[in-house]
């Protein structure tokens, strides 16, 4: 079926058929509804190059892939983008990933805007002082920021997560069972996120009378090689009246090294050491599969990004006008791998033996 008998189908012109097939916010949901049941229904699919030229839209929104020797595959961006490109589906959107190194980033930024190839940009992996983000507006290019950056802090639009209070209640709650001791293995201050998340941290520690000098806080890529290779740091060979009681990570993938050394010293979770997880829900990495299922703070990166694509596409056809800046709740999941500090267990533990002699 082609546009005319489609037009004919539904008794409209073949110009509201296109504008509610692009989400232009002139056509009314319900016949946006309709009309694309129907194009569904007699499997209708709009030649792109014909939209391009009758919209001034490429009908695709993009991504700046970053490359390099130095550079590694994060499985949390392979989670987000599943939940992108399921969304980008269902809005007939497609998605141009254009892979550059570093370095030349800012070039293929410039190289989309003047090919005019994508409608929209999202950005990942938000610095502290992100010059992305006033590279887009001099190129004029929409776009939606996935994480925030510490400057600019706003007049841009973006969905995150709310990273300082995830880990002030991981944090709290350590507090809570008696920990004093407590290491962060966080991830690269270079991006927001970890500093938010530090701030989280060290905030709890300030509420409960702790110093934030006594934080054994180390900064590295999330993943199990540095996990198992900090956490070896901490406790191989360390007193235990000198090791953690009460591990924060930033990652499922770094806790998979964290969990790895506590095996290989023989120390158990949480008998010697409690240990709290950030959790982006892989169904591929669960907490409750770990032979001691893990107290985490829970969010999915999935359903951000499906949120990312449908916000996207709004801004691109203006549904969404002034910039929204969006965070998002984290839950805390309690789990097994917490418990009182080894100190307040043995008290307890002493405490009914004491009172029987």
């Amino acid at each position: 079926m082609n546009l005319k008998q489609l037009s004919q189908l539904l008794d409209l012109s073949q110009t509201t058929i296109s504008r509610a097939l692009n989400g232009y916010p002139e056509v009314s949901e319900q016949t946006r509804l309709r009309v694309l049941e129907a194009a569904r229904r007699h499997g209708y699919k709009p030649n792109s190059n014909a939209r391009k030229l009758a919209t001034g839209k490429a009908g695709s929104i993009g991504y700046v892939l970053p490359v390099g020797h130095n550079v590694d595959l994060d499985p949390h961006f392979v989670e987000f983008l599943s939940g992108l490109g399921e969304h980008a589906l269902s809005r007939e959107v497609d998605l141009s990933l254009t892979p550059a190194p570093y370095e030349r980033e800012s070039e293929a930024y410039r190289r989309i805007a003047a090919s005019r190839s994508v409608d929209g940009i999202y950005l990942s992996s938000m610095r502290n002082d992100d010059q992305r983000i006033p590279l887009m507006a001099q190129l004029g290019i929409p776009f939606l920021a996935h994480g925030r950056a510490l400057m600019p802090a706003d007049g841009y639009a973006y969905v995150d997560i709310d990273n300082e209070g995830a880990f002030h209640d991981a944090t709290r709650l350590l507090l809570q069972l008696g920990h004093r001791r407590l290491a962060f293995l966080n991830g690269d201050t270079d991006f927001t996120f970890a500093l938010h998340r530090l701030t989280g941290v060290k905030r709890a520690m300030a509420e409960h009378g702790l110093a934030p000098e006594t934080l054994a806080h180390h900064s590295a890529a999330m993943n199990e090689e540095n996990g198992y290779r900090l956490a070896m740091a901490l406790f191989d060979g360390v007193k235990a009246a000198d090791r953690p009681t009460g591990v924060l990570s930033a990652s499922m993938f770094t806790t998979l090294g964290i969990v790895r050394a506590l095996n290989q010293l023989g120390l158990s979770m949480p008998d010697d050491v409690s240990v709290i997880s950030h959790d982006d829900v892989f169904p591929f990495l669960k907490p409750e599969s770990f032979s001691v299922p893990l107290t985490t703070t829970r969010s999915s990166i999935r359903a951000a990004g499906a949120r990312i694509c449908e916000r996207l596409v709004n801004i691109i056809t203006r549904l969404e006008g002034d910039p929204v800046q969006e965070i998002w709740p984290v839950e805390l999941v309690v789990r097994a791998s917490t418990g009182p500090a080894p100190t307040e267990r043995k008290a307890a533990q002493a405490g009914p033996k004491q009172a029987a002699e």
